[in-house]
């Protein structure tokens, strides 16, 4: 079987690097077009370069998903450059670590009010075309999180959300579904820059994992990709996990 978005278009925010970087170059590869946006304009622009080899067209933009305004005024545009919408990637993250307002005020805009407007945006386009959602969470979300409060709770929050979304989109044959990675390791991300300022942590977060390394960001793109795809028509409101074993 053979994965095919021939025709398709997908918009991916925060899909400048790693995971959302993954999933957008591994759908415009199976032959769909794709909008991406981040916050850096030389990551944005650099990917998008990436695109143009593909051959697929390819929409990028920057756009602070903390922000509703300009999250919803992002989806607009990239629907009407691409000319619809298949596929809804919320991907981005603040990262959200510190027990305080800060932490919270960052990890609630961005994790989960950037779901909630991206999506709401982008549903009568979805629903035109039964399209589908994937909501990117983590494992933090299902296990205790000293190390980062706010981070685990609202990906939890994002788990739950899924999970109402489809339930909520069922009758319009919008599927929603969620991803929950694992550590995973990618130039520039979170566990590359821990691995050089903290090699003790990193090798105590790797000798937790059963498989025995840190995860792929294409890893985690192909299983998002899979379940957007018509091989998984029937598939709709669960999180799976992509984590090596990570947190069993």
């Amino acid at each position: 079987m053979k994965i095919d978005f021939t025709g398709k278009k997908a918009i991916v925010c925060g899909g400048s690097r790693g995971i959302g970087k993954a999933i957008a170059l591994g759908f415009a590869a199976c032959g769909g077009d794709v909008s991406i946006c981040a916050r850096d304009p030389k990551a944005l622009e650099e990917t998008r370069a990436e695109f143009a080899k593909l051959g697929r067209k390819a929409h990028a933009a920057s756009a602070d998903l903390a922000d509703g305004d300009k999250v919803r005024g992002y989806v607009r545009d990239a629907i009407a450059s691409l000319g619809g919408v298949d596929l809804l990637v919320n991907n981005a993250s603040a990262f959200g670590m510190s027990d305080d307002d800060k932490g919270w005020g960052a990890s609630l805009a961005v994790d989960m009010m950037a779901i909630v407007n991206a999506t709401q945006e982008a549903y009568p386009a979805l629903k035109q075309v039964q399209g589908s959602v994937v909501n990117i969470s983590s494992i933090s979300a299902l296990h205790p999180a000293p190390r980062q409060p706010p981070y685990g709770a609202i990906k939890a929050a994002v788990i739950h959300y899924t999970v109402t979304q489809a339930a909520l989109y069922a009758k319009d044959r919008v599927r929603v579904n969620c991803i929950a990675p694992g550590s995973i390791e990618f130039p520039g991300g979170v566990w590359d820059r821990v691995k050089a300022a903290n090699p003790t942590f990193y090798n105590e977060i790797l000798a937790s994992i059963p498989f025995g390394r840190m995860g792929h960001a294409e890893e985690v793109a192909n299983v998002a990709l899979f379940i957007a795809s018509p091989l998984a028509a029937w598939v709709t409101g669960p999180t799976i996990s992509v984590a090596g074993g990570q947190g069993l």
